[in-house]
């Protein structure tokens, strides 16, 4: 998940007013319960993709729904937080967390059932990983700002996996994998640009901490 224009005014901020601010905060708040939910959906996703075989067309549709219940969660519980100011140290660990494990466990769930070349899951994942480690590498010299391209990949993602959980054939499976490649296309193409940032701010760092 890319770091929010609101991340990066916090990161401007006194630290001290960070730790106040945030120390009011309840850690049982509604942000943080959208996304211990889509944390508590996953499983019950994977099993309900999985049942009779993974190929039933009742148990399919209820996949899809779990899926899209919590992709809606992922929506919603940033702008409460954001808005409300329900800012947690625990909902900015959980909720990158709650994001990938739903990807991730949609986009191997598939592949395993053969609905989805693995290599495709491979190289989505293996994307997210490499970009949070970077995220861990460079955090301590800048930040990088969100771009709309990881916002559009997030959701061309989101709704390319819907249709190839719903048992559908035809023109509408055929639409499904395109949007995957297309995708999959957005995913390197944002991935090779947080690179070239997390480049760019690690040197301007650098600089910094000498001067």
């Amino acid at each position: 998940m890319s770091v929010q224009p609101d991340e990066i005014n916090r990161e401007l901020a006194p630290q001290g007013s960070h730790d106040r601010a945030e120390a009011g905060v309840p850690l049982l708040n509604i942000a943080n319960v959208l996304t211990i939910a889509r944390i508590v959906l996953v499983p019950l996703f994977v099993w309900a993709l999985f049942v009779d075989g993974g190929h039933e067309t009742r148990w399919r549709v209820v996949a899809a729904a779990i899926f899209g219940l919590a992709a809606i969660t992922d929506r919603f519980d940033g702008q409460l937080a954001r808005k409300y100011g329900l800012v947690t140290d625990f909902g900015k660990l959980a909720d990158p967390i709650a994001d990938k494990a739903l990807i991730g466990a949609a986009l191997i769930g598939l592949s395993m059932l053969g609905d989805l070349p693995w290599w495709i899951t491979l190289v989505i994942c293996g994307r997210e990983v490499g970009v949070t480690l970077l995220r861990l590498i460079v955090v301590r010299r800048g930040v990088i700002p969100a771009g709309r391209g990881g916002k559009l990949k997030t959701l061309v993602q989101s709704v390319a996996i819907a249709l190839l959980v719903l048992p559908l054939s035809g023109a509408f499976a055929t639409a499904g994998m395109a949007l995957m490649y297309a995708a999959l296309a957005l995913t390197v193409v944002t991935g090779l640009d947080y690179v070239g940032q997390a480049a760019r701010v690690w040197v301007a760092g650098g600089r910094a901490r000498r001067a």
